[in-house]
């Protein structure tokens, strides 16, 4: 999936407009990055938009919509909407599998609480 066409799905997902969306897409994925690896590599799934990939925090759900506002400069509220909406679209983008995957190795990376969860 491009990015334009993620950033499209993310916007119409959480009611955001396209360029807060690209903002807060970046954001998460940046921190599901670092949460994941601690580093930041090029694509943690081999399927996301080369736009979108760059770092995740190993605290729990607030310190990740916390992290997430920070970097996209919004609110936690909005990161919230806008994180929900990017996990969303990923779980359209990739397969069950490799979201499932993801998303227990987000819980694993930390301290064992699940970020995705609220």
């Amino acid at each position: 999936m491009r990015f334009p066409l993620f950033v499209a799905a993310v916007s119409r997902r959480s009611g955001l407009a396209p360029e807060p969306a690209a903002d807060v897409a970046r954001a998460v994925l940046d921190t599901v990055v670092e949460r994941m690896t601690g580093a930041q590599p090029p694509d943690p799934t081999g399927y996301l938009p080369t736009d979108l990939t760059d770092a995740l925090s190993p605290g729990g759900p607030a310190d990740f919509l916390r992290r997430v506002g920070e970097r996209a400069g919004v609110d936690e509220s909005t990161a919230a909407a806008g994180a929900a909406a990017v996990f969303a679209t990923l779980r359209e983008t990739v397969t069950v599998g490799e979201f499932h995957e993801m998303v227990a190795r987000l819980a694993t990376a930390g301290d064992g609480s699940d970020p995705v969860a609220g």
